[in-house]
């Protein structure tokens, strides 16, 4: 794994996880020493991280991330060609949620930013252990979609507007 693809996953971990996460715990998850930990903790907060130290560990306080939520609609055979669209222009896709008319708001985080993430999660639901939630609403669902500009959101809903990925306002 590269250091930039690494500090990625870090901020990724950082920004959704339940707790603080150690050095330690860090280091080890990616195999790299602890001072390697320190120093992607030092890059990210120079690109604008609010990263802070803890007595548990590292918590993160603030992102330059930007976000956006896209309703759209696919069947289950271009869920590959929608989330590596995604990240290949630099997204990350924090979660995925469906309105059911009487549960209401099903959602589930994600995470995903890299093409082994997509590979990983196509497997998931291809090998039978889940389905997609998209399943439950025939294929209508909702992404929440992060970038580090407006740009690079504005890329990601026009080549997923091209594919006809995007449900049209009504």
């Amino acid at each position: 794994m590269k250091s930039e693809e690494r500090r990625k996953a870090i901020a990724e971990l950082l920004m959704f996880g339940e707790k603080a996460i150690s050095g330690g715990e860090l280091a080890k998850k990616f195999n790299v020493s602890r001072q390697i930990i320190v120093q992607d903790i030092a890059v990210l907060k120079a690109s604008g991280y609010e990263i802070l130290s803890t007595h548990n560990g590292y918590i993160v306080k603030s992102t330059p991330l930007i976000e956006r939520v896209f309703k759209v609609y696919h069947t289950k055979e271009e869920t590959e060609d929608e989330l590596i669209t995604i990240v290949d222009l630099g997204g990350t896709v924090a979660d995925v949620f469906v309105w059911h008319k009487v549960y209401g708001k099903i959602d589930a985080k994600l995470n995903i930013f890299s093409r082994l993430q997509v590979k990983q999660f196509i497997e998931g639901v291809r090998s039978g252990k889940s389905t997609e939630l998209m399943n439950i609403t025939g294929g209508y669902h909702y992404h929440t979609i992060r970038a580090e500009s407006e740009e690079t959101l504005d890329k990601i809903f026009r080549a997923l507007k091209e594919k006809n990925f995007i449900v049209p306002e009504i």
